[in-house]
């Protein structure tokens, strides 16, 4: 892999990381959401992972996402439900935990396919 492309792919993931905080501190928590959720990550992993393999390797990292998506979205949630209650870092340590045990489930029950 050439260093330069390699930067290029921090850079821009660096760059909605830092879009998704400037949206949800200086305009809307909304928005900041809208852009941390939209596809933007998964559309540059694919092309990324598109421009390097080929159509098989991104059609499989495609569905990987898609099933590994549902661990995320219950991370999300639990991270929510936990805040509620809890303080910021045991609330996302319990959420991570959570989505730990959720991929691992997922990823059996993948297996099992």
């Amino acid at each position: 892999m050439d260093l330069s492309f390699f930067i290029i792919r921090f850079l821009v993931g660096g760059s909605i990381i830092v879009g998704v905080t400037y949206l949800a501190l200086q305009v809307d928590p909304k928005y900041g959401g809208i852009l941390a959720a939209a596809p933007i990550t998964t559309m540059l992993a694919f092309l990324f992972t598109y421009s390097e393999s080929g159509v098989a390797t991104s059609r499989e990292l495609l569905i990987s996402m898609f099933w590994f998506a549902i661990p995320t979205i219950l991370f999300i949630l639990v991270l929510w439900l936990l805040m509620a209650r809890y303080p910021v870092l045991p609330s996302l340590g319990g959420a991570f935990l959570f989505w730990l045990v959720a991929v691992v489930a997922m990823n059996r029950v993948l297996a099992g396919l």
